[in-house]
């Protein structure tokens, strides 16, 4: 079959978010046939360009989202009229839709009714598909989402009865700021993606995330019936929220803007034929959004288990490890909350004072890691000044701060192998793939109980409350003097690793959903001749036969009716780091 992969800042771009397992999917479904629509993030991230790509992918389609050039589409009075009606409607619907979240309660969830409550979804996504058809009519909706008309029906919408308590505060520049976010996130209304040789011609349509990644597929949907399947192993509502509530930005602002979010995915997730969740903890945010559980199917991340095969299988089930090490791995950022980790390690020394802790990782992008890096640093030399065995010999901290590549560290396996025991210690985490890679390793773990956590250790290792020290210490204290439980936890953790979060059964699993929906719901294509008369026999039967029928199609850059005029770049895959 035809597949249809969105992104979202995501693959085939060689920085992008999900790269590693859209692309482990595409090659490991030879048997289909792939064709990448891409909106990418900004021009550094087009610059850097797209990883090798399969054959099996025959088309690659892109356009920004960082940048969208005045389409020059003069609307006239019906049409004006027309666009006033559909914006206005949605703005209603966003503005009399509950506040799902505002910035406080980012962390709290959502709940069904919420999402689904006040004018309800049938006036949100008439709306959106009002406007995606004025969009395909006229060319392009860029200036009239930017126009002083779009910022005056926002602007009545807040003021109407019934409004969000929030919105009726707005001032103008919220006003503004609300419509340009709008404006950003129906950009790809004015995309030409949804002909019938776009789009229209694929069997499925597969979102690697919510939002504006899965508008694209609804537009396919509703013009040419092509069913849509969302994956989301990060939930792009509740990033919405947390970035929203870190946010410098007024608490109207932020209710609507979380309005129309949770409006959105509620759309999404009501229009999809089926929705996978990349674990329980997402799949309750799905939930409470307004998914149908029925929808619901959770597949696992796959991830290479070959890498750490060499560590987990060696036979004495601890390897070369130091029985008197702790190892945690990961990004250094404030999420991973290495200071409590640093405080735990502190009471931990009081026990065995024997043990070291080696933190292997780099900071996060940006100043704010660097910074976190160094106070951890700072710290640790406070709780553990230097020590010597002897009024001659050097002194030595027993934490040391090291990165992947370096003479002690060489590979990521090499981290998981150089201690007994792995600590994660977040207070935030979703799905913690540092933790399945120690488990592939067979390594025993103490983690916090944050995100999808103990749905992945699954009985395998020891989970404590996040921040708190003492219970993180004992917790460790516990595996380092037992070595047989070690042992026994490590074997058990790389058995459940190994069944449920390899490349293979992700493979799997995504292989039957796709032939699922495609039996439920293929898509009905009436071939015409010259007359306009339907062609009998004009879907051969082997259209429906996996395999390559066809001539295969060049690789093209697709532009939105926006960016027309703008050179067309390459016309092949492109090797890793060339621009795109």
């Amino acid at each position: 079959m035809r597949i249809g992969l969105l992104t979202e800042g995501g693959y085939p771009y060689v920085s992008g978010d999900a790269r590693l397992w859209c692309d482990r999917l595409v090659r490991g479904l030879e048997q289909h046939e792939f064709d990448i629509y891409a909106l990418s993030r900004s021009e550094r991230q087009e610059d850097e360009g797209w990883i090798q790509l399969p054959p099996q992918v025959s088309r690659v389609r892109t356009a920004p989202l960082w940048m969208a050039e005045d389409d020059g589409v003069v609307h006239g009075r019906r049409a004006r009229r027309r666009f006033a009606e559909c914006f206005g409607e949605l703005a209603a619907a966003v503005c009399a839709a509950p506040a799902v979240l505002d910035g406080s309660e980012a962390s709290g969830g959502v709940t069904a009714s919420e999402a689904s409550r006040g004018v309800g979804a049938d006036r949100f996504g008439n709306a959106l598909y009002g406007l995606a058809e004025l969009a395909r009519d006229e060319g392009g909706l860029v200036g009239a989402l930017r126009s002083e008309g779009a910022v005056r029906a926002l602007e009545r919408a807040c003021r109407a009865p019934g409004a969000l308590r929030a919105a009726r505060t707005a001032r103008v520049p919220d006003l503004l700021s609300v419509a340009a976010h709008i404006e950003r996130a129906l950009r790809p209304l004015s995309l030409d993606w949804y002909e019938d040789d776009g789009l229209g011609s694929v069997d499925l349509c597969h979102a690697t995330a919510g939002g504006e990644a899965a508008l694209p597929g609804l537009l396919a949907l509703h013009f040419a019936g092509v069913p849509l399947l969302v994956t989301e192993y990060g939930v792009q509502l509740r990033a919405h929220y947390l970035a929203s509530s870190a946010a410098e930005e007024s608490s109207a602002v932020r209710a609507l803007l979380a309005a129309f979010h949770g409006a959105l995915a509620a759309e999404v997730y009501r229009r999809a034929a089926l929705i996978t969740p990349g674990n329980t903890h997402a799949r309750r945010w799905q939930e409470r959004c307004g998914a149908d559980r029925a929808k619901l199917r959770t597949v696992y991340p796959g991830m290479e288990a070959a890498r750490f095969a060499e560590v987990g299988e060696r036979a004495d089930g601890s390897g070369c490890a130091d029985p008197d090490t702790l190892v945690w791995v990961g990004r250094i950022e404030p999420a991973k909350d290495l200071i409590s980790l640093l405080h735990s390690f502190a009471e931990v020394r009081k026990e065995a004072p024997k043990t070291r802790l080696r933190i292997v990782g780099a900071p996060a992008d940006g100043p704010e890691g660097a910074l976190y890096l160094a106070h951890c640093k700072a710290l640790a030399a406070q709780l553990f000044p230097d020590e010597a065995e002897g009024v001659h010999a050097v002194g030595d901290n027993p934490v040391s701060f090291e990165e992947i590549g370096g003479p002690e560290v060489p590979s990521l396996a090499e981290a998981y192998a150089s201690g007994s025991v792995v600590v994660l210690s977040s207070v935030v985490e979703g799905f913690p793939i540092s933790l399945v890679e120690a488990m592939f390793c067979g390594r025993a773990t103490v983690s916090t109980d944050v995100g999808a956590v103990v749905e992945v250790i699954g009985g395998t290792g020891l989970v404590v409350p996040p921040r708190n020290p003492r219970a993180l210490a004992e917790a460790c204290v516990a595996l380092l003097r037992d070595p047989e439980r070690r042992a026994r936890l490590g074997a058990a953790a790389r058995a459940r690793a190994l069944e449920l979060f390899t490349v293979e059964q992700n493979i799997t699993a995504f292989h039957g959903i796709y032939l699922e929906i495609v039996s439920r719901s293929p898509v009905r294509r009436l071939v015409v001749d010259d007359a306009g008369d339907p062609l009998p026999f004009g879907v051969p039967a082997e259209v429906h036969v996996p395999g390559r029928w066809t001539e295969a199609r060049l690789m093209v850059t697709g532009r939105p009716r926006w960016a027309a005029g703008a050179p067309v770049r390459a016309t092949a895959p492109l090797p890793a780091g060339e621009g795109a």
